[in-house]
């Protein structure tokens, strides 16, 4: 259960008591008690400097050394404690302690006050603030208790994931089940704060896979617990997140052990999502395993359309915009989403003959551009008319080795096609390769410097990278993505078809150039 020093205050043992420093403090966790009867900085820190404890004092032996009760209060405050809390023997006044609420209150730390008028000795204090630390003060926030009544909860639930959900909700945790190779089958989120990909990633470096017990890993800052689960004789893996970091590792280990108990009593069984597994196995290129999957879905790999990978497409208003296209258009959007990522694949609906292949896709083009303008952050990453199973998984390969440098090579673009991410992708190999057709491809712009002024040929390149890259060789667009008048742009391309001595957009003349000004701009963006 996770108290904070103001929930401390509200207990039996601290009646009366006064707040003397360090109201800033007040929210402070509270996940330990200890007493301290150092005689200095050193020896406190070393006894009782544990992060988030609670320390309780009367500062025996320290009387009229308030220098050393402050420096003490300042080396635990660095130390991370929760709180102090002073008994009064005699020599604790508030005014004696005048220094040390100086200190607290510059450290924001709690420092309070038990007057002579409360006769709680340290035992009933520790006693009754441990009590809380594990249990709580009611039903409703003990956690075994309150998940046993929801999980088994037969009379409201319909079943086994929709009790999880609302002990889930009601006890602030998350649970996500998952197969051997780590893909979710059951999932109950209740905050966003990190992505189930992150969370495996973190994981699988533990080598959680490995452990027969409970395993705590820190993802940013978010608690999860890993352990191994088996269902109907298949091994899974059981994720627990605890939100807000309310329970010790022992709780959850007990969550675990119900949770378990409850998916026997529910006879629930996990479901498994093939079409979700054929697209993780495309997205990986694991090709075998799409094959064997197809059968599963009764795929005909010839009805493949495209495959794509978009971030920032996971609104409701993007989601209904899919599904009201593929009502309309007659194809099957296969999607697995991650946060704020989704990979898909796009399936012509073999019970639409109302739509020819070519329809659809382009009804899939106009999907892309309408997504874009939903929001300037999305970006679309797509191949269509892909050749069956094969053709997919290259699709995604292609995708997943490009997309991270295209944005720098097309800045003005929001959709990729494959035909972006291929010039990419041939600029990362040479990139990589170095050597002499590299060096062939940059020396198709080194007139720029031979012939002029580093300014001037500074100005050209932009221009012409602009005039290539950007604007589909229109220099109209040209000026708007420049902000510079037409004019300017004409005499600029005029320019610089003498200093090339060829005519930039003749049909021998711009693939190399193509290539050239692309490789120059991811070179810039890897430094």
């Amino acid at each position: 259960m996770k108290i904070s020093v103001e929930k401390c205050l509200s207990l039996r043992s601290f009646s009366p008591s006064v707040l003397a420093a360090g109201k800033a403090g007040l929210q402070n966790r509270v996940r330990g008690i200890s007493v301290l009867d150092a005689p200095n900085p050193e020896e406190a820190v070393k006894e009782n400097g544990v992060p988030e404890q609670l320390v309780l004092t009367s500062f025996s032996g320290l009387s009229g050394k308030d220098s050393v009760k402050a420096e003490i209060a300042k080396t635990l405050a660095d130390a991370g404690v929760a709180g102090i809390v002073v008994f009064d023997h005699g020599d604790n006044s508030s005014e004696a302690l005048a220094r040390t609420k100086e200190a607290c209150e510059k450290a924001e730390l709690p420092l309070i006050l038990i007057p002579k008028e409360n006769p709680v000795r340290y035992a009933e204090m520790i006693e009754e603030v441990m009590d809380e630390v594990r249990y709580g003060e009611n039903f409703e926030s003990n956690l075994i208790a309150n998940t046993i009544f929801h999980l088994l909860n037969f009379e409201k639930h319909t079943s086994f994931p929709a009790a999880l959900k609302e002990a889930a909700v009601s006890n602030d945790f998350q649970v996500v089940l998952l197969s051997h190779d780590f893909n979710p089958v059951l999932a109950v989120e209740t905050r966003q704060k990190i992505t189930i990909e992150q969370a495996v990633q973190k994981a699988k470096g533990r080598d959680v896979e490995k452990s027969g017990i409970y395993t705590f890993v820190d993802v940013d800052d978010v608690p999860t617990y890993w352990g191994p689960l088996t269902v109907n004789g298949e091994k899974y893996f059981l994720l627990i997140v605890d939100n807000d970091d309310n329970y010790s590792p022992s709780d959850i280990s007990k969550l675990a052990e119900i949770i378990e108990l409850a998916m026997g009593m529910w006879k629930y069984t996990p479901e498994r999502d093939v079409r979700a597994e054929f697209v993780k196995a495309l997205v990986r290129d694991n090709k075998s395993l799409a094959y064997s999957l197809k059968d599963e879905m009764n795929l005909d790999p010839s009805k493949l359309l495209g495959v794509f990978y978009a971030r920032g497409i996971s609104s409701k208003e993007a989601q209904e915009m899919i599904t009201e296209t593929e009502e309309k258009e007659g194809i099957l959007v296969v999607r697995i989403s991650d946060a704020d990522e989704t990979n898909a694949v796009v399936i012509e609906d073999p019970s639409r003959s109302d739509r020819t292949r070519t329809e659809q896709k382009m009804a899939l083009l106009a999907l892309f551009d309408r997504l874009k303008e939903l929001d300037r952050s999305i970006r679309i990453f797509q191949a269509t008319e892909i050749n069956g199973i094969e053709g997919a998984g290259d699709a995604f390969h292609l995708i997943n080795e490009t997309w991270t440098f295209v944005e720098s090579v097309f800045p003005f673009k929001r959709v990729f096609t494959k035909y972006e991410l291929a010039l990419v992708s041939n600029c990362i190999n040479l990139q990589v390769q170095g050597g002499h057709l590299k060096k062939t491809y940059m020396d198709l712009l080194e007139p720029f410097k031979r012939e002029m002024g580093e300014n001037k040929a500074k100005q050209l390149l932009e221009t012409l990278e602009t005039f290539v890259l950007d604007a589909g060789m229109n220099s109209s667009k040209t000026s708007v993505f420049m902000g510079i008048h037409t004019n300017t742009v004409q005499y600029r391309l005029k320019r610089i078809n003498e200093v090339l001595g060829a005519e930039i957009t003749g049909n021998r003349v711009i693939p190399g150039l193509t290539m050239a000004l692309a490789l120059k701009r991811l070179e810039r963006a890897v430094g």
